[in-house]
C-alpha cells in the first residue's frame, strides 16, 4: 500500500469482528513502533498488550461515561495501551529542553499513529481512545512511577469499511510567513 493511501483512508474503527490476529502480524505492527522516531531517540514509549476479556471490561469500565469507543474496547481481539516514560524525552541531562517540559505526548502520539498506519496496512482497524480515568488505568495495569498511560488502542479486523469525514481545505490551517496570511492553494 503506498503511504498517501494509508493516510487517506485508515479511519477509526468502533466495530470489530471475532476473528484473531495472527503473531507475525503483531509482530509487525510492534515493529512500525519500535522504528517511531522520538526526541534525541529517547524511545520514551511503552506498551501493555491487554487480551483477556475481565481484563478489557476493567479497562472499559474506566473510560468515560458513554465514550463511544467503549464497544470498540470490548469487541476487540486486543487491545494496546501506549504509554510513556516521564522526564526523558524534552530533556537534557533533567532539564527541560521546551517550555512544553515532557515531550512524551508528541513521541507516544507519533508511536501510535505508526502503530495505527502500519495496522491499516495489514487489514486491521483501530480507534485511538484518550477520554478515560488515566490514573484508574495506570493502577489498574500496575504501571510503575514515572510512566503513565497516553492512549487505548482497541485492535481488530473492521466489521466494515468507513467513509471519511469531511476534511478542512488546506488554506484553513496553513499561513505563509506569519499567521496574518493564509496560505492560497490553487
Amino acid at each position: 500500500m503506498e503511504t498517501r493511501e494509508c493516510l487517506e483512508q485508515r479511519r477509526s474503527v468502533r466495530n470489530f469482528k471475532d476473528q484473531e490476529i495472527p503473531g507475525e502480524i503483531l509482530s509487525i505492527l510492534l515493529e512500525a513502533v519500535r522504528w517511531s522516531p522520538s526526541w534525541a531517540n529517547t524511545q520514551c514509549w511503552e506498551l501493555v498488550i491487554v487480551k483477556e476479556k475481565t481484563n478489557k471490561e476493567k479497562l472499559a469500565e474506566l473510560l468515560a461515561e458513554r465514550n463511544p469507543a467503549t464497544k470498540a474496547l470490548l469487541q476487540a481481539p486486543l487491545v494496546l495501551v501506549f504509554c510513556g516514560k516521564k522526564g526523558i524525552s524534552g530533556y537534557k541531562k533533567g532539564t527541560p529542553m521546551t517550555r512544553k517540559g515532557d515531550w512524551l505526548m508528541f513521541d507516544v502520539g507519533v508511536a501510535c499513529q505508526n502503530f495505527c498506519l502500519a495496522a491499516y496496512d495489514q487489514g486491521l482497524g483501530t480507534v485511538i481512545v484518550g477520554n478515560y480515568d488515566h490514573q484508574g488505568v495506570d493502577e489498574l495495569l500496575h504501571l510503575p512511577d514515572g510512566v503513565e498511560s497516553v492512549a487505548i488502542v482497541p485492535l481488530g479486523y473492521p466489521v466494515k469499511e468507513s467513509t471519511p469525514p469531511p476534511r478542512k481545505d488546506i488554506s484553513d490551517f496553513v499561513f505563509l510567513e506569519n499567521h496574518d496570511h493564509k496560505l492560497a492553494i490553487n
